[in-house]
Parts: structure tokens; sequence; C-alpha cells
């Protein structure tokens, strides 16, 4: 079991953004930018390309909303999407605010955000969300 699974069970704690029957959205808590969200299917796969075609397909149409509710909380040239998928082997999408290429690169040094300022982008995010999701 991957630590994606044990987040999405709730046997560790995350900051959750949103979820349906196929995915559980929450803030990376070691973001490259504020805003920064990881999106993960439920079910347990390693790489994103080999997730089922309905996965595939319907992982953006999930993460849409999302990404214009951090587009409206932080301002920025784009929503961007990354798939590095290295670190945990459980498929996901990152999807991060950004201005300039350099935003994207995770060797940058990662922001150190307090629970209150993870709480607070957390709330500001979910606020912009529509109530369907």
């Amino acid at each position: 079991m991957t630590i994606f699974s044990k987040i999405i069970q709730g046997d560790i704690p995350a900051y959750k953004i949103a979820e349906n029957e196929l995915f559980f959205a929450f803030l990376d808590i070691f973001p490259l930018q504020k805003g920064h969200v990881l999106v993960v299917p439920k079910k347990e796969v390693d790489k994103v390309f080999e997730l089922p075609d309905n996965y595939l397909s319907q992982i953006l149409v999930f993460a849409k909303p999302i990404a214009a509710a951090i587009a409206a909380c932080f301002p920025c040239d784009r929503v961007s999407i990354v798939t590095v998928g290295l670190e945990v082997p459980h498929a996901h999408i990152h999807l991060i605010p950004i201005n300039q290429a350099n935003d994207l690169n995770f060797a940058n040094p990662k922001l150190q955000l307090s629970k209150a300022e993870l709480i607070e982008v957390q709330e500001a995010i979910i606020a912009k969300l529509p109530v369907s999701l």
C-alpha cells in the first residue's frame, strides 16, 4: 500500500481539496508554489499511462475545476500539469500555479508552509470550487 493509498483511506492526514469515486486531490505539503495540488487515482497503479482508459481520461476532467480554483486564488499565468511520479509508486498529477517555466523545477527549494498557511491555502481553493465537485 502506497502513502497515497494511506492518505485516501484516512490513515495519514492530508489537506483534502476534493474527491469523487475515482480520484482524491490534496495539497502537496512540500509545494513548489502556493496552491500546489496532487490529484491521485484511488486505484493503486504505479504509472499514469498504466491507468485504465476511463481513469486516464477522467483525471483531467476531475482536475479541471481544481485548476480553475487554484488560478482564482493564486496570481499565475497558468496552472501547469506535471507527471513526474518518481517519488511515490502511485500514479498522480501535480497541478502547479506558474508564471515561468522555472516554477516547475523540482530541484528548486520547496516552500516551508506552516499548518496554518496550508489550511489557508486549502480553504481558499475549496471556496472557489463548484458545489457539484
